[in-house]
């Protein structure tokens, strides 16, 4: 049998891989509770220079990490982002939601005239206190600062990491120059994605690297 040369020890694929994200990134700008996050959204991508474009209000992962330990519900805007986070990372069995797929969402969105993931935040009951992984979709953002902005429930920390040219550096943007108060995790510009969001729902719901 054809024997190729590679490492096949998980654990030291792993050691391996964190090791050489912190010699090559320029962390030590950043919080140390960021800086793990950040660590491990650069293990979901590989672009080391991700911290360039990482922004944050500053007890954004505090937050996350108190909301999760305190049992919140994790919403997410896709279902590649729910289906990601480890659950056996997370500290309370929190509930993951989703809610892209819900009936009646394809005609709530033709009602309110947006996309269906936008449309789906309409139906997230649970919102006040709770995380919020945004990994694909800039109108789910978008969407959810205008039902914060009108009164709505408030997370208790949204990771905006949506994906794409179009919309997603813009709503990076105005999540993070809210005047709402709101904590956050950015990726700015175009780069972000489903495996992104969860690698930072994964390191905020354990601090075990």
């Amino acid at each position: 049998m054809t024997e190729l040369d590679y490492i096949r020890d998980g654990a030291e694929i792993y050691r391996r891989s964190f090791a050489t994200i912190r010699a090559e990134t320029r962390l030590e700008h950043l919080p140390t509770d960021v800086a793990r996050v950040a660590v491990r959204m650069i293990h979901s991508c590989g672009m080391t220079d991700l911290v360039e474009d990482l922004a944050f209000s500053p007890n954004a992962v505090k937050a996350a990490r108190e909301a999760l330990l305190a049992g919140a519900p994790i919403y997410c805007d896709a279902e590649m982002v729910a289906s990601g986070i480890t659950r056996k990372r997370l500290p309370a069995g929190n509930e993951i939601r989703c809610t892209l797929n819900a009936p009646g969402v394809s005609e709530l969105a033709q009602r309110i005239g947006n996309t269906r993931s936008a449309a789906a935040l309409d139906l997230w009951d649970r919102v006040e206190g709770a995380v919020v992984a945004i990994g694909n979709a800039p109108t789910a953002l978008f969407r959810l600062l205008e039902l914060i902005a009108d009164g709505g429930p408030r997370p208790a920390a949204i990771l905006g990491l949506p994906v794409g040219f179009i919309g997603a550096a813009e709503s990076k943007v105005a999540l993070a120059e809210n005047t709402l108060g709101l904590e956050y995790l950015v990726v700015h510009g175009r780069r972000g994605g489903s495996a992104m969001a969860v690698a930072a729902v994964n390191a905020i719901a354990s601090e075990q690297e």
